[in-house]
Formats: C-alpha cells, sequence, structure tokens
C-alpha cells in the first residue's frame, strides 16, 4: 500500500505529525521498534518527574521547615514505587499514544525500517518477515540517545543510563553520576532524596554549566545542603569495577581523585539516533555528530524525506519535537516554507527548586553586541519565597542597557516553570522591563517575584513592605 505519508518513530515529532496528516485527510503509516510513545512517555519526561514527585514527598517529610509539625519518612521500597511509575508510563502510552493513533486512524507497524531505493521503507516486521512502505513523503522522527564519552575502561564495565537507573528493583548504597546538566542534576537529587548516597561529577568548571554562573551556585549550595557531593572541573580518565562496585579516576586542578561507588549513572547527553536507517541509499546527508542535515524547512537533501525532533540535533525538548512535527506536514502535504526559531525558547530543569529560562544569558548577549543591564533578584525580596519559607534562589533578568528591553530572563525557585512561561510572553511582544514592572501581578504568586525584579531597574524593592507596588 501507498501512503500520503510514513513516518519512522512514535515520539512527540512523530505523533504531532501524523494528527496534523490525517487531519488533512492524509493517510499515514508509522513505523516503530520499540515502544510506541517515544522517549518522552516511556524513558525520559514521565517516568523521571513521577519518581521525582515522589522523591520531593519524602524530602519534604524529612526536611519541612514550619514550626509545630511533625513529619517523617521511613525507608524507600523501590521496588513498589517502581511499580506504581511504569503503571502510570503504560496508563499514557495507551491513553495519549495508541488511543490518539486508534482515533485519528493510522498504521502503525511493529518493526525496523530501512530506507531502499525509490525511495522507500523496507520493515523488518518484529512478528517476523519483512514489508515494504512507499509514500509520497517520509519523515525520520527516530530520536536521540544517550551519548557515553570515550572513557577507559566504560564501556567494559557497564553502567546505568537516566532509564536504566529507573528500572532499578532496589536502590544501591552510593551512586556516582558522570554529569551535570539538566538529566544528571535531576537524577542526582532524586536518588539523593529516596536515602542514596550521590556524588555528581563535571568536566566543566560548575553543575548547571549552561546556565547562567549565579543559578549554578545556587544550585550547588542546595546540593551541598542536601548531602550531595560534586566534583566540577574533573575529568575522568579511567573506570572500573571492584568488588564493592565502581572506581573511577579523575583529574581536577591538577590533582588525581579516586571516587567509589556501588552504581555509576552516566547522564552526558543525548545523541541524534540516526545509525541503520540506510540513509546514504537516498542521498540524505549526516553531520559529525549523527545528526540527520535538513534545511531551514526542515527537508533532508532528498525532496521527498523529511526529518524532525531530536535526530535532526536541534534543542532537545518534546515541545520542539511536536512543532517539527505540524510544521513538516504542513510544508510537506500543502507546499508551505514554514520554518522554526529558538529566539524565544524556555527551558526548565525539574530539580528543587527547579531551574527555568528563556533568552539569552548576560555573557551571550554580550557575544552577541548588546549593552547589557543585568540585575538579580534573590528570593528573600519574594513574599511568595518567604511565606513558603523556602527562599533558595533568585530572578536574574537581562535587559539591553538604554531601552529597557528584556533580553533574557533566568529562575531557580520553586515552580520557575510557570514563571518562566510569563517571560516568554514579555520577550515574545518585545517588552521593556519598565512595562514588565507596571503589569498587573496578582500578590504572593512567585510570578510577582518577575514584576519585582523588573521593579529593580527604577527603584529599589529590597526597602519596599511587602504590600508595596
Amino acid at each position: 500500500m501507498r501512503y500520503d505519508l510514513a513516518i519512522i518513530g512514535s515520539g512527540g515529532a512523530a505523533f504531532a505529525a501524523a494528527i496534523a496528516a490525517r487531519d488533512r485527510g492524509a493517510s499515514v503509516a508509522m513505523v516503530e521498534r520499540d515502544l510506541v510513545g517515544g522517549t518522552c512517555v516511556n524513558h525520559g519526561c514521565v517516568p523521571s518527574k513521577a519518581l521525582l514527585a515522589a522523591a520531593d514527598t519524602r524530602h519534604v517529610s524529612l526536611a519541612q521547615s514550619f514550626p509545630g509539625i511533625a513529619t517523617h519518612a521511613g525507608p524507600v521500597d523501590f521496588g513498589a514505587l517502581a511499580g506504581a511509575k511504569a503503571e502510570l508510563v503504560e496508563t499514557m502510552r495507551h491513553d495519549k499514544y495508541l488511543g490518539l493513533a486508534a482515533e485519528h486512524g493510522w498504521d502503525i507497524l511493529e518493526g525496523a525500517a530501512r530506507f531502499v531505493s525509490g525511495p522507500a521503507l523496507e520493515v523488518t516486521l518484529g512478528s517476523g518477515g519483512t514489508t515494504r512502505v512507499e509514500a509520497e513523503h517520509y519523515l525520520i522522527a527516530t530520536g536521540s540517545s544517550p551519548w557515553v564519552p570515550p572513557i577507559s575502561g566504560l564501556e567494559q564495565t557497564g553502567y546505568l543510563t537516566s532509564a536504566t537507573a529507573m528500572e532499578l528493583g532496589r536502590l544501591p548504597a552510593s551512586m556516582i553520576v558522570l554529569g551535570g546538566g539538566a538529566i544528571g542534576l535531576e537524577q542526582a537529587q532524586l536518588f539523593a532524596r529516596l536515602g542514596v548516597a550521590v556524588t555528581v561529577v563535571e568536566a566543566l568548571g560548575r553543575l548547571a554549566p549552561l546556565e547562567e554562573p549565579e543559578i549554578s551556585a545556587v544550585v550547588e549550595g542546595v546540593f551541598a545542603d542536601e548531602g550531595i557531593a560534586v566534583y566540577a572541573g574533573a575529568l575522568v580518565t579511567d573506570v572500573h569495577r571492584g568488588n564493592s562496585g565502581y572506581v573511577l579516576t579523575a583529574s581536577r586542578d591538577g590533582c588525581e581523585v579516586e571516587l567509589k561507588a556501588e552504581q555509576l549513572l552516566v547522564a552526558t547527553g543525548r545523541r541524534p539516533a540516526s545509525d541503520g536507517l540506510g540513509l546514504e541509499e537516498i542521498g540524505v546527508k549526516v553531520g559529525e555528530s549523527g545528526e540527520v542535515v535538513v534545511d531551514a524547512h526542515l527537508r533532508t537533501h532528498n525532496p521527498h524525506v523529511w526529518a524532525a525532533g531530536d535526530v535532526i540535533g536541534h534543542p532537545q525538548f518534546v515541545y520542539v519535537a511536536a512543532a517539527h512535527g505540524s510544521l513538516v506536514t504542513e510544508n510537506a502535504l500543502e507546499g508551505s516554507t514554514r520554518t522554526v526559531e529558538y529566539d524565544r525558547l524556555p527551558r526548565v530543569t525539574f530539580t528543587s527548586p527547579a531551574i527555568a529560562a528563556v533568552g539569552l544569558t548576560e555573557s551571550r548577549a554580550v557575544s552577541h553586541g548588546h549593552r547589557c543591564d543585568a540585575r538579580i533578584l534573590p528570593l528573600k525580596y519574594v513574599p511568595r519565597a518567604v511565606v513558603d519559607r523556602d527562599i533558595r534562589g533568585l530572578i536574574k533578568l537581562v535587559a539591553e542597557a538604554g531601552t529597557g528591553r528584556l533580553l533574557g530572563a533566568h529562575v531557580v525557585a520553586e515552580g520557575a516553570g510557570d514563571v518562566i512561561a510569563a517571560a516568554v510572553y514579555a520577550l515574545t511582544n518585545g517588552m521593556t522591563v519598565q512595562q514588565m514592572a507596571d503589569l498587573w501581578c496578582p500578590y504572593l504568586t512567585m510570578a510577582e517575584g518577575l514584576k519585582l525584579a523588573a521593579q529593580t531597574y527604577s527603584r529599589d524593592v529590597t526597602r519596599l513592605s511587602c504590600c508595596a507596588s
């Protein structure tokens, strides 16, 4: 059978494209070699945030800050916790993915797809045998997979990834997390709050190295308070297994450090999953990191083949993949020339407190030729944080000197993701910090901190009463 659109993969980009195509009356075939739903629902966002919420509950029980309330937490049955997480994932996969596919009416083939001349797809079916799928247009939406640095002994000793760590039957006594970016930070805090002795090793000079340095300092302070050991600026040179677990040798500040733990979790980033697709057979080019090369409209060098999501090496967020999928469908099926830009793309790291940002950091703004005026408001001046008895964090605004136009917003706070959503609208509409300062904002919300940070450009909010506006 010939289709209007054939898709390899079944994650966010694939589903957005399939839904958009079916809404236009196009026929769609989707090929998936693993679990329908891709990384987010099966191995990433959903299971990790479910376990983070559980870990946060235990942490609050052990370390809540309100006088007159006594709480406690016992040992963790990680098998039961992981089982509940698995049930949630299974339910969401069936309701949000398989259910949607059935509702919209497209074909899902279970198997591994490979391009052959034509172009066409040769699908090795999971049930046995092969079949050929032909289409007017093809979409590569195979996502990404964990990237492992070339460290001596690492491949031979084995290791956990952020996905396999969440499938453990029991909690280890200790764990080394290799990587201090978003995934590494989330996983480190998750396991530490469940009672594991955690050490984080980051090759660059600070945790959250892509964020503002002030945010990194807050996160490092939080981790220190929670007993998470941090080795930043440490280059791991060797890994081997001893009688009691892993032994890592690292170099930091010219000194050699030996670290030991029962488990090792490698969270050093992800790379596009483009191997084994037969792309060379149809003239689709691949970059140095395995990313499928596309133009501004997400079309590959083969005019019938498109690519979207993590596999093209663009920002690795499920909402970016979904936007790509709908864009590809419109461009492929209707001949549109839509493009995508990331100037106002928000990001959130779901630690506690959370990290969120949109727009330019101060250093990037300067490198882009802007004259900057950056202001920092510690959370101790945000009434919501004071009432909640959690003033760990800050809000940093980066504005253009002279005009006051907002260039970037950076937050580390509980609810930072919700705060940054407001900053996205301000940035999108080209607002100045004065305009932000003049906006209405409900009192005793964390989002009010954004308004207060904007007010620092015109007055000293640290001297205002809590009810001043």
